[in-house]
């Protein structure tokens, strides 16, 4: 097993070892009342909505020069033209 799989087996164990010491009630204030919930909900939906906001955040967009490269992927290889003029080139050299 790699070294990834390990590091999330252990911190699976570790979370579920977590959420089932934690499973006492606590009083949960809502808008104009108060909810004995347990701490294993409360904290489990909040690891859920976590994890579901870093995933949205933390994953890369695409922009509009990579959807330009995969066209280019995509397209049979053509000969590309060479758009620079001979002074251009002496120029940059």
């Amino acid at each position: 097993m790699s070294a990834k799989t390990i590091s999330i087996i252990i911190l699976t164990a570790l979370l579920t070892i977590f959420l089932m010491v934690n499973t006492e009630p606590v009083d949960f204030d809502f808008l104009v009342t108060t909810v004995p919930v347990s701490k294993l909900l409360v904290i489990g939906i909040c690891i859920i909505i976590g994890f579901i906001i870093g995933f949205v955040v933390g994953r890369p967009r695409k922009t509009i020069s990579s959807y330009d490269d995969v066209i280019e992927r995509n397209q049979p290889s053509i000969e590309k033209k060479n758009t620079l003029s001979d002074e251009d080139r002496d120029y940059i050299s």
